[in-house]
C-alpha cells in the first residue's frame, strides 16, 4: 500500500563533463520563488537582456532537450524545460516538476505527484506528458543520453493515476528511484512532441528565435511555476575558443562567459571589468588502473600507485590551484561520501617497498592520455615524473581524441580520466559493478555487487549510508580509481551581473542557470 499523503564565430567542439535523496514518507515541497539576497551587482531587479557566451556544436545543433550533451545544450535545456527533479549542491535530489514521490512496501512501484505547472502554450503539465517524455527517452531505436538511467522503469506497467499523479513500475526494488527523475537529459516535453524547431517547454524562458551554430534568443516566461525570471531576455551566443569568450566579455559584447581556464581566472581576478565565480567539486580528476590484468591485478602495485602520487602537486600544477585534493574516491562533498576515511598522503618509502614486493621495480607502464579534456596531458606528465622517483617508468602515450573514451574502456592498463557530478549511487552503478557498461577499471567483485544490491533495495537511509561507506572503504583500499583531485568550474561575468551561483558543481541544478540571475 502507498502511504496517504550579437553573435560570435563558432570554432571548435567542446564536450560536456560527464543525488540520492533519503527515502521519504512525506511529500516533498518545492523550492521556488524566493527572492535572493543582494550581491555585488546590487539589489535584484527585473529587465534587460543577458548575453551568455558558450562553446557550441556547429550548424547541426538541435534544441531537443533529450539530446543535450554539450555545456550550452544543457544550459539551454534547463532554460526552456524542466525535469521532475534535479541535483542540489551536494548532488542530493531536489524536487522540480514533481512535488513528491512515495514508494510501495517493496520499492517496486513509486507514485509521483506533479506540482501545478504550465507549458509555454498555456497547457498544464500532466501525467501524460511525463509518460510520453520517458517513453521517448527509453525508445530502443533512439540514442538519448538518459535512456540508460531510466532503464529500471517498466513503462508498459506504469500508468497515469490522474492528470497529476503517475505510478511508475520498476523492474526491481530500487530505493534510489529519485535519482532517475534527476537523470541528465530526463526533461519533460509535451505529449506527442518530437520536433523541436520551435520548442515548447515548462521552463523559465520561452523560445523566440534560433540560428543553429550562431545564437538562441529566449524571453521570460511569466507563468513559470518557480517564479518568473528577472531577465526579460536571455541570448546564447557561441564562441568555441575560451579566449574569444573572455575577450567578448571584456569588450562588452556579452555579459557572461562560460567555462574559463584557471589561468584566465588568475589573470583577471583583480580586474574590475570581470567577476570570477568558482564552483567547487565540479570535476573529478584521476587515473584508471585496470585491475583485471597485469600489472595492476597486483594489489600491492595499486597501493604503491596511490602512495607515490603527490595530489597537492597535481592540483597546483594541472589545475593551477583551482581545486582540491582527492582521496581516491568519487564524489567529495556529495551525499553519502565517506569523509571519515583518512586522507591519503605520499609515502615514497612504503611505495618502494610495495613495488619491490610486487616484483615491479624497473617496470615500464604505458599511460593513455589525449587532448580530450583540459589538463590530461599535463596530469600524465606529472604522474610519470612522480612514478620515476620510486622506480617505475610511466610513459604517457597520446591517443586519438575522437575515440579516446571508447578505447580506454577495454584497452590499455592505465589512463587519464575525469567525471562531472552525479550521485555516488549512479557512479557505482555505471562504472563499478560487474555488468556496468562504462567500467573503465574492470573492477568485478561479487561481494561489492551484493553490497550495492543491499543498499539500493533498503528503505532505510541509515542502512544505505552505512553500506555505501563500506563499499567506498573497499574501493579506497584496493580499487582501480586513482582520484587525485576535484577541479573548480569557472565562469566569468560582467560586474553588473548578479545571482550567479557559486554553490553549484557542474551538472547540478544551479550551474549554468539564468532564471535567478539579474542585471544590476
Amino acid at each position: 500500500m502507498y502511504p496517504s499523503t550579437t553573435h560570435l564565430p563558432a570554432l571548435s567542439r567542446r564536450a560536456l563533463l560527464g543525488g540520492a535523496v533519503a527515502l521519504s514518507t512525506a511529500a516533498l515541497t518545492g523550492c521556488g520563488g524566493d527572492e535572493p539576497a543582494p550581491d555585488a551587482a546590487g539589489t535584484p531587479r527585473r529587465g534587460g537582456r543577458l548575453r551568455a557566451a558558450f562553446a557550441g556544436g556547429g550548424a547541426n545543433e538541435t534544441l531537443d532537450p533529450h539530446l543535450a550533451n554539450l555545456f550550452v545544450e544543457a544550459s539551454r535545456a534547463k532554460a526552456m524545460f524542466d525535469k521532475l527533479a534535479d541535483y542540489g549542491p551536494d548532488v542530493s535530489i531536489r524536487p522540480r516538476l514533481a512535488s513528491g514521490w512515495e514508494p510501495n512496501g517493496d520499492l517496486t512501484r513509486w507514485r509521483v505527484s506533479l506540482r501545478e505547472a504550465t507549458f509555454h502554450n498555456g497547457q498544464p503539465v500532466r501525467s501524460a506528458d511525463v509518460l510520453h517524455s520517458y517513453a521517448r527517452i527509453t525508445d530502443p531505436k533512439r540514442a538519448f543520453r538518459a535512456r540508460a538511467s531510466l532503464a529500471l522503469l517498466d513503462l508498459p506497467n506504469s500508468r497515469a493515476v490522474d492528470d497529476r499523479t503517475i505510478e511508475f513500475a520498476l523492474t526491481r526494488p530500487f530505493a534510489e528511484f529519485p535519482n532517475l527523475l534527476a537523470a541528465f537529459g530526463a526533461y519533460v516535453v509535451p505529449a506527442g512532441a518530437d520536433s523541436f524547431a520551435q520548442p515548447v517547454g515548462s521552463g523559465p524562458f520561452r523560445f523566440d528565435s534560433f540560428q543553429p551554430g550562431r545564437s538562441l534568443l529566449l524571453r521570460r516566461f511569466d507563468g513559470y511555476w518557480d517564479g518568473a525570471p528577472y531577465l526579460d531576455e536571455l541570448e546564447y551566443v557561441l564562441a568555441n575558443e575560451e579566449s574569444a569568450r573572455i575577450n567578448a566579455l571584456l569588450g562588452g559584447q556579452v555579459e557572461y562567459a562560460h567555462d574559463i581556464t584557471p589561468t584566465t581566472a588568475r589573470t583577471y581576478q583583480r580586474d574590475d571589468r570581470v567577476t570570477i565565480t568558482r564552483m567547487p567539486n565540479s570535476t573529478m580528476q584521476g587515473f584508471t588502473m585496470k585491475v583485471d590484468r597485469p600489472p595492476f591485478d597486483n594489489r600491492d602495485l595499486r597501493e604503491a600507485m596511490f602512495l607515490l602520487t603527490d595530489r597537492q602537486q597535481l592540483v597546483e600544477t594541472v589545475l593551477s590551484g583551482s581545486g582540491q585534493v582527492g582521496n581516491d574516491l568519487f564524489g567529495k562533498g556529495y551525499q553519502y561520501y565517506a569523509d571519515d576515511i583518512a586522507q591519503r598522503t605520499p609515502d615514497l618509502d612504503r611505495a618502494r617497498f610495495l613495488i619491490d614486493r610486487a616484483g615491479a621495480r624497473g617496470l615500464t607502464v604505458k599511460l593513455d592520455t589525449a587532448a580530450v579534456a583540459s589538463g590530461f596531458v599535463e596530469a600524465a606528465s606529472g604522474l610519470a615524473e612522480q612514478a620515476g622517483k620510486v622506480g617505475l617508468t610511466v610513459v604517457p602515450t597520446t591517443g586519438n581524441k575522437d575515440t579516446y573514451w571508447r578505447d580506454i574502456l577495454t584497452d590499455g592498463v592505465l589512463a587519464c580520466y575525469r567525471s562531472g557530478a552525479m550521485p555516488i549511487e549512479t557512479h557505482i552503478s555505471q562504472r563499478l559493478l560487474t555488468d556496468s557498461t562504462t567500467n573503465a577499471t574492470r573492477w568485478t567483485r561479487p561481494d561489492f555487487d551484493a553490497l550495492y544490491a543491499r543498499a539500493v533495495s533498503s528503505p532505510d537511509e541509515a542502512t544505505r549510508r552505512q553500506t555505501y561507506g563500506q563499499m567506498q572503504r573497499m574501493l579506497h583500499a584496493e580499487g582501480g580509481f586513482l582520484i587525485w583531485g576535484f577541479a573548480d568550474f569557472l565562469v566569468a561575468a560582467a560586474p553588473q551581473v548578479g545571482g550567479v551561483s557559486a554553490d553549484a558543481p557542474a551538472n547540478t541544478l544551479d550551474w549554468a542557470r539564468f532564471d535567478k540571475v539579474w542585471l544590476g
